[in-house]
């Protein structure tokens, strides 16, 4: 290859972003929320694998949607012909699983799941080609308590993540037979207005005509306002089932706005369907879409089992979270270990791994491609690091067998230096860190320092 010759740079799929590490606390941080907050109502997680047979989604998603049409990475397996897909959502992966390895048999399951997921859609603001989900499924449970549950613990969410004005829609979507009374009269009420379809709502009008419902044309609103509303055809069980749910939310004080154009436009859907949404994130407000889905588990061949799940998109909640405050920047580490000279820098890996053993988080400068060894350029980079303390050898230290450490966040920072006998140093930096309780770490037992959540 000719010197001149620069290989072409290969950069990231569109709409496949990476997660730098300036970002990366705050992923953690949603993620470590969201996980706490789903343990303290007793959800278990699960894992299920990002690529599935492709029938798993038609059945699931419905052969005529966008998602199946337009929207899912599906190709075929080059070495058996099977056809795969990698997963658009998480709900149809946690219930084959859910089948496939009996989970209800033992009574009912509280489940949650994390993980990217894959579309082809436009990219756009808090919307991508590989996204990530974060998602819960109770599965076998009957009644309006558990919905009311998913909405409560998502609620919790919010206030633990600091997120406000998010809001709550409600409404029921009945049982089969209370749909197909409603469609049957929605498709003629629709019919004898053809003439303000627009193409995509004269091609939903058979296959799918409740996601008519969800249109976004302006031309089109009053239609859809006057059309035959769900929520009248619901029958005595339905009804009663709401109204529980209902009647929980109002005795916790969470408010909502019954919503009647909230749809899923799949038949194993049923009664409860909520959403949150949010103003700040354009036309594309819902942060988390949940609901009841009865119907689902026997489709996948279960025997008959009630379910209900949400599932939210990290993305969005992550600008959320960056719109609702600056978040500080978390220290790199605890310590920062200086060294110079050979025998310093041998030291220096043993005290850096006894200080590691106390539970302390410790960055040790190691070489780099531009230099910057020197004393000077090290206190920098320790400066730099976030660190509590830098703990500094050189060949004085190694000659008196000391280290000395230095307070990095002290207001008068440059007169707290002490000279340490290197056994001591451990217990030093432990009880400076541990008698400052300003330091927001979590001091576990035993004595160590364990911030690691």
């Amino acid at each position: 290859m000719s010197e001149n010759k620069k290989l072409d740079k290969i950069t990231a799929v569109k709409g496949m972003n990476d997660i730098l590490p300036a970002d990366a606390p705050l992923w953690e941080l949603f993620e470590n929320t969201a996980q706490s907050v789903l343990q303290s109502y007793g959800f278990q997680q699960i894992r299920t694998p990002i690529v599935e047979e492709t029938k798993l989604f038609a059945r699931a998603i419905g052969a005529v949607t966008d998602i199946v049409e337009k929207e899912m990475y599906s190709f075929t397996d080059s070495m058996n012909g099977d056809n795969l897909t990698l997963r658009p959502e998480g709900t149809a992966g946690v219930v084959r699983a859910v089948v496939e390895h009996n989970l209800v048999y033992e009574g009912p399951k509280r489940l949650w799941y994390k993980g990217q997921m894959f579309r082809h859609e436009r990219p756009q603001k808090g919307r991508y080609r590989q996204f990530h989900q974060f998602g819960a499924e109770a599965i076998g449970f009957t009644g309006p308590d558990i919905d009311a549950e998913l909405i409560m613990m998502t609620r919790r969410l919010w206030d633990d993540l600091g997120l406000e004005g998010i809001r709550l829609e409600l409404n029921s979507i009945g049982d089969a037979a209370e749909r197909l009374r409603h469609r049957a009269d929605l498709i003629a009420y629709l019919e004898s207005h053809s003439e303000l379809l627009d193409e995509e709502a004269k091609r939903r009008l058979h296959s799918n005509p409740l996601r008519i419902l969800d249109t976004k044309n302006p031309a089109m609103q009053d239609l859809v306002n006057g059309a035959p509303k769900l929520l009248d055809y619901l029958g005595e069980e339905s009804l009663a089932h709401f109204h529980g749910v209902q009647k929980i939310l109002n005795h916790n004080n969470i408010p909502f706005v019954i919503n009647p154009r909230l749809v899923r436009g799949l038949d194993y859907y049923n009664r409860t369907v909520f959403e949150w949404v949010s103003d700040k994130l354009g036309a594309q407000g819902t942060v988390c879409a949940g609901g009841r889905y009865d119907g689902m588990v026997e489709m996948f061949g279960g025997k008959s089992t009630p379910a209900v799940g949400f599932g939210m998109g990290v993305e969005r909640l992550v600008l959320l979270m960056k719109d609702a405050a600056e978040p500080e920047q978390p220290a790199q580490c605890d310590v920062y270990l200086v060294h110079q000279g050979e025998q310093a820098g041998l030291q220096a890996f043993v005290l850096a791994e006894r200080i590691r053993d106390a539970g302390l988080d410790v960055v040790l400068h190691c070489a780099a491609s531009n230099g910057g060894g020197s004393f000077k350029t090290q206190m920098k980079k320790a400066d730099a690091s976030g660190a509590a303390f830098a703990v500094i050898m050189g060949d004085d230290e190694i000659a008196n067998n000391v280290a000395t450490v230095k307070a990095m966040r002290e207001a008068d920072a440059g007169a707290q230096q002490n000279t340490v006998p290197f056994d001591d140093v451990v217990d030093y930096v432990v009880d400076q860190i541990i008698g400052d309780h300003d330091c927001g770490h979590d001091h576990g037992p035993g004595g160590h320092v364990h911030h690691h959540h």
